[in-house]
């Protein structure tokens, strides 16, 4: 390898291990391209979300929609502009005019996104509910992946929204919910739509009927690459401290693995120090990527297909190599006469470091 590819690989090998260190208050880069209509609806859900910080960037949002648009190339413009006027004035003002006049992106729709109630009504009478459903019970072990089973709809849509709004896996939550009685599933559904105005869509969390649902309990930075995956619906649990942490193997075989167990100790005691009756999200930030954070990925054969092959390959992160390679462990499980279709990379064999 030349020197300088040599030395890029090697450094993103090294990053693959010390982003676990990263606290989730670090700073991330992002840029859309979005419809004003879908617009609309992501500022009313910032604004509805229970960390002070994603609320001011919905603020932050819709003030910049509203106000004049970036123009890229008003210079460029400017010095036509004036080549224009040279020749004609005239001709030069209308062309200024028409070029550099002042555009706003989206300021009609935009002008009526605020918080939704039904969203923030919902999650709190959610967390209430599954507090006292669940009545305190020890969050039980659970596999890196876990591909649920079919069952009624009814107990689908009800699980999923007590899943939503605690941290114990979908299977406990499910195993508690078909306890229940009809009448009390009914009433745990109830309070998922009681909120709901006449121009709400429905929480995402009804999004029901997949064939395949992967509950994966993952480190948070891993989670981050695989939550780019938008052809399925994601029913997200909040960030907490309760799963633990991952070590990585580069870690622990580099005999740096007390030293690294004494930071993510540091950083669970801070937490717990930040974290206050007035804002019980505050300590979350300083928590490190490497805690667990669990998700339910609902998806059809296709889309399980795709994360299975794409995230498997030598390029990618070990953290979500383990978790597409178990994806496809659970499908080959259930499904075996599926599993010859997938063109996945066994992420058990040999690791050759400088594939990055």
């Amino acid at each position: 390898m030349a020197e300088d590819a040599y030395t890029r690989t090697l450094r993103a090998r090294a990053f693959d291990n010390s982003r676990y260190l990263l606290p989730l208050a670090t700073n991330t880069s992002l840029g859309q391209i979005v419809n004003a209509r879908t617009l609309e609806s992501q500022i009313a859900r910032l604004l509805s979300s229970p960390y002070s910080e994603v609320r001011h960037l919905g603020e932050l949002l819709k003030q910049a929609a509203r106000e004049t648009s970036f123009n890229l190339y008003a210079e460029s413009l400017r010095g036509l502009i004036e080549e224009i006027r040279k020749v004609n004035a005239d001709l030069g003002a209308k062309a200024e005019q028409q070029l550099l006049r002042p555009v706003k992106a989206a300021p009609t729709l935009v002008k009526y996104s605020n918080p939704s109630q039904y969203e923030i009504q919902s999650r709190k009478e959610l967390a209430q509910a599954a507090t006292q459903i669940m009545g305190g019970a020890p969050i039980q072990p659970a596999p890196l992946v876990d591909l649920v089973e079919g069952e009624p709809l009814e107990i689908e849509i009800a699980a999923t929204l007590l899943y939503s709004a605690c941290h114990y896996s979908y299977r406990q939550v499910r195993e508690r919910v078909e306890s229940l009685g009809a009448k009390q599933r009914e009433e745990i559904t109830a309070v998922g739509v009681r909120h709901r105005g006449l121009h709400d869509e429905l929480l995402r969390t009804f999004h029901s009927g997949q064939q395949f649902r992967f509950d994966i309990l993952m480190d948070v930075g891993g989670f981050r690459d695989m939550h780019r995956h938008r052809r399925c619906t994601q029913i997200e649990q909040g960030f907490t401290s309760a799963h633990g942490y991952e070590v990585p193997r580069d870690v622990t075989s580099a005999g740096l693995e007390e030293r690294y167990r004494r930071a993510m100790q540091r950083a669970f005691d801070i937490q717990h120090q930040f974290a206050s009756a007035a804002d019980p999200h505050a300590g979350l930030y300083v928590l490190p990527l490497a805690f667990r954070k669990r998700t339910l990925f609902k998806m059809d054969f296709a889309e399980a297909l795709y994360i299975a092959e794409l995230r498997t390959t030598e390029a990618g992160h070990f953290s979500y190599r383990n978790v597409a390679y178990a994806m496809y462990q659970e499908v080959a499980k259930r499904h075996p006469s599926l599993a010859s279709y997938f063109r996945v990379t066994d992420v058990n064999g040999p690791i050759d470091l400088l594939k990055r």
